[in-house]
This record gives structure tokens, sequence and C-alpha cells, in this order.
């Protein structure tokens, strides 16, 4: 895959000079949405995040899935893996991002971070259509999903289940979104597709039996 990653790290280098590490989660904005559900959002978490891009890239043993639909057979328009409780990440700083949210939520959340799906949108074609995490726990209790992106900025859109108003963010190239309280089983998110778009990889970590 083919980018240049100076240019997603812009406004890392700009912002912030400290080296490669991760932001305090204290200076996270929470944006409170309907039905108890709530995001975080915080620009820039991971500092450093070009190396960790080429990494995802190079290293992550992607694979392309197919699903039913009606009466065929399509490909999934992105490619994913998933590492699982006890597998070593592919880079230390996401070691280091898992590790973070874990201690900052754990007295919301009350268990630790220990998932990591990945998805690699190679292009403006490439998307997630609209879903809640709600296969395993997430369909029946309030639950955390962390979601921290590399590379070109992509919308992460979210609306209410049922109807109501929509709202989006873009994620930028080390921004972490973190989805709590109520929605995933109150809100759903999509990534839709775009006319142009480089390289984009979401990293999400989640707790135990969140699918």
């Amino acid at each position: 895959m083919d980018f240049q990653s100076s240019l997603f790290d812009r406004a890392v280098t700009t912002a912030v000079s400290d080296g490669p590490g991760v932001r305090s989660l204290d200076v996270a904005e929470r944006i409170r949405l309907t039905r108890g559900a709530w995001v975080d959002v915080l620009r820039n978490f991971v500092m450093g995040a070009d190396d960790v891009l080429e990494r995802l890239v190079a290293d992550v043993p992607w694979r392309a899935e197919r699903r039913p639909m009606y009466d065929r057979i399509v490909d999934v328009p992105r490619l994913v893996h998933t590492y699982v409780l006890g597998e070593d990440l592919p880079h230390p700083l996401l070691t280091t991002a898992r590790d973070a949210l874990s201690a900052h939520y754990l007295p919301e959340l009350g268990e630790p971070f220990v998932s990591a799906g990945c998805c690699f949108y190679r292009d403006g074609r490439d998307s997630v259509a609209w879903h809640g995490d709600t296969i395993g726990r997430g369909k029946h209790l309030d639950t955390m999903v962390a979601i921290v992106s590399f590379g070109d900025p992509r919308r992460l859109a979210l609306r209410p289940r049922g109807g109501g108003e929509s709202t989006s963010f873009e994620m930028g190239h080390g921004d972490l979104l973190v989805m709590g309280g109520s929605c995933q089983r109150t809100w759903e998110h999509a990534v839709p597709k775009v006319a142009h778009a480089g390289p984009r990889i979401s990293v999400q970590f989640r707790p135990l039996n969140v699918f």
C-alpha cells in the first residue's frame, strides 16, 4: 500500500513534541448523547502515529472476508484482523494505549480492554454499514468500545436506533473516540463511503466478549 506517512502525522508533530507515547485521557472531551449513551473524543491521543501506521500496514495478517447478502455472496468492503486476549499487539504504542485506556476507564467499565479489532479501509470505497457492537454482552449491558484511527481522516457517523438526530466525528491520524454507556444498544455507528480517501486503519479496543 503506497502512502506518505509524514502527511498523516503533521497534526501530531505540530501540536505535541514530547516524542512517542499517548496523551493523558484526563483531557478527553465527553459528549452526552441520548438514552444514556456518550462518546469521549481525544485528538492526537497516540503520538508517533506514523510508525504505528507503517507497522499495521506491513505486519498485521490482513484478510478479506465475504458475507451473504440476499441471494449472493459479496466481499466485505475492508480488510480485517482481530488480536484476542493474550496475543501480542503489532506495535508497543498500541499496548501502551490499551493499558492507558484500561486504567483510565476501570472505575466506569469495571474491567480492562483485552481485544483489538483492526479494520483496513484501503480507499474511499471501503466502509462499514450501520451497526452496534451487540454480539455478546454488549447486547444487554452497557459497555465501551475505544477506537483509535491511523491514516487518512474518515468520518464516523452515529445515529439513534429507531430514528432521531444523527451526529458525526472526523477521526484523524492518532485520534481516539470512545463509545460508552448504552451507545452500542441504543445508537448505531458507521463509516460511510466517500469519493476520495487514502488508506486508514482503525483499531477497536474492547472488553472480553464484546463484539
